[in-house]
């Protein structure tokens, strides 16, 4: 680096010096690192002691500094420890009313256009400078500006070397403040993300209604496997909340700041559970337009649920096998090999080891995820939960419908629940509130007969519950419906709702479409 006052002896290669400054400007896209070396090349070949990159707000009234470089014992041109340089009203008017000209150069205090840049930094009082508007197309995105201590420091060879590097200055300086958006905007991101996942957890009840009742041994099982690692396998009947005991578990566990994602094994097609799990390449097959990350890519550092996991294929058991030994997978038609860390949680209401003794799940796989089992028990074990689970569906439920109430619910309707049996557990629970919001009219909720008894023993004390005249298509989505919720919506093979009802799995496919029929949120 040539001292304050030496000049080279030699001329200077016009394009090589464009080549090595541009190479240096824009190989980085830390701004300040690359305005640091190409200041270190500049220097060797035209005076400097300052220079900086910036842009004007003119209606925040501000100069926004960029990035800048001054020699260790020279003095700034501005006050490097604020961010921006602060604009009067007379400034702006002066910066907004004044044509710029694409390139200026001053080299005595006298020029014209030194004296309002010496207000705005100060250091330029007593020193040579050049200032170079940089423009991509027809928009102005900022400014170079460098200086040299000292008049007349700048000759026309030095102003034909700065003017060369208009558009690599331009490029780096766009590239800079695109970079600066995409960072802000991926900080954003992050916060919003940060959010919303505080607000699914409030959603999904991590005040979990029985916690200290019903569900307390479920509770403490869950405070001690939460910290680990290792799989953790949530058994139970359909509907006992077994999705709400898993978010649980992460949440309380060290990946409760990584994502947690859910995948319903029975939902998927065979054909598409290779992709949907590991994720694709583009062109892997048919439809491929992009690439695709799967649920395991999605979820590293953090929490993948799979329920009903006794849903997967013999081929799909392998698979999974696979990944929780050795935490790697390949995407379909991919050949790179991608490790992850992942903790699963599987669920199911299925009874594996009567199918690993049936040979319908394989014993390997039903040993690795059954290191942490918590069976959840079913409604009818847990009672007196039945109070609480009701008034909490029915605070929920009446802000979801935008009620201007929350419906109250008589003493003897709760008993009444109680002493029902349950058979569809707490997601029948929750249908039956919601059917009760939306059927009633009043301030107090009226609840059907649970079951024929009931109905024909009937209940003198009891207000009568006088039921809607339904069409034939309303009976018959409602019974589907209750069918499909029983079975937690598995359409079908054995215990199907097809094999339920008797009739085959396409036609009834055909008629959930037709009357509309879509799952409720548990």
């Amino acid at each position: 680096m040539l001292r304050r006052g030496q000049y080279p002896a030699t001329p200077v290669d016009s394009g090589e010096f464009f080549r090595e400054m541009t190479l240096r400007i824009c190989g980085s896209l830390a701004i300040d690192e690359a305005l640091a070396q190409a200041f270190e090349y500049l220097a060797q070949h035209v005076p400097v002691d300052a220079m900086g990159l910036g842009y004007s707000d003119l209606d925040s009234a501000k100069i926004y500094v960029l990035a800048s470089v001054t020699r260790p014992d020279s003095r700034p041109l501005w006050n490097e420890d604020a961010e921006c340089i602060e604009l009067s009203t007379t400034e702006t008017e002066e910066v907004r009313s004044t044509d710029w000209p694409p390139f200026t150069l001053i080299n005595r205090p006298d020029d014209p256009s030194a004296r309002f840049l010496s207000q705005l930094f100060p250091g330029l009082a007593s020193s040579s400078a050049f200032f170079l508007r940089l423009e991509i197309g027809q928009q102005e995105i900022g400014a170079l500006l460098i200086s040299a201590e000292g008049a007349s420091r700048y000759s026309p060879e030095h102003a034909a070397l700065i003017q060369s590097l208009h558009q690599p200055f331009a490029i780096a300086m766009s590239n800079a403040l695109r970079y600066q958006e995409l960072a802000r905007m991926r900080d954003l991101l992050i916060e919003d993300n940060r959010a919303l996942s505080a607000d699914i957890q409030r959603a999904l009840g991590f005040e979990v209604v029985g916690a200290d009742f019903g569900l307390r041994q479920v509770m403490e099982m869950v405070r001690q496997v939460a910290p680990s690692s290792s799989p953790a396998l949530l058994l139970g009947e359909t509907g006992t909340g077994k999705e709400v005991i898993a978010n649980a578990i992460h949440a309380a566990s060290p990946r409760s700041a990584s994502p947690m994602i859910s995948m319903q094994c029975g939902a998927i097609p065979e054909t598409l559970l290779d992709s949907e799990l590991f994720g694709h390449e583009k062109g892997a097959f048919t439809g491929a337009a992009e690439r695709k990350r799967g649920r395991f890519e999605r979820a590293d550092g953090g929490t993948l649920f799979l329920d009903e996991i006794g849903e997967l294929s013999p081929a799909a058991q392998v698979k999974l096998l696979r990944v929780l030994q050795e935490q790697c997978f390949e995407r379909v038609g991919g050949t790179q090999t991608l490790r992850v860390d992942v903790r699963v949680i599987a669920a199911t209401h299925r009874d594996l080891d009567k199918m690993v003794r049936e040979g319908a799940f394989r014993e390997d796989l039903w040993y690795r995820l059954n290191v942490l089992p918590i069976r959840i028990p079913p409604l009818r074990l847990r009672r007196q939960d039945v109070p609480s689970l009701v008034q909490y569906f029915v605070e929920r439920k009446a802000r979801e419908m935008s009620l201007p109430w929350v419906p109250r619910v008589a003493n003897r309707d709760l008993e009444r629940l109680s002493r029902y049996g349950w058979p569809g557990n707490v997601r029948e629970l929750q249908n039956l509130v919601e059917r009760a919001l939306i059927l009633s009219r009043g301030e107090q909720l009226s609840f059907p007969p649970l079951d024929s008894q009931e109905a024909a023993s009937g209940d003198s004390s009891e207000t009568p519950f006088v039921a809607p005249t339904l069409t034939l298509d309303e009976v018959m989505a409602a019974h589907i419906r209750a069918v499909l919720d029983r079975v937690d919506w598995q359409v079908a093979g054995a215990g199907g709702a097809a094999e339920l009802l008797g009739m085959n799995p396409s036609t009834l496919r055909f008629r959930i479409k037709k009357l509309g029929i879509t799952k409720a949120s548990v």
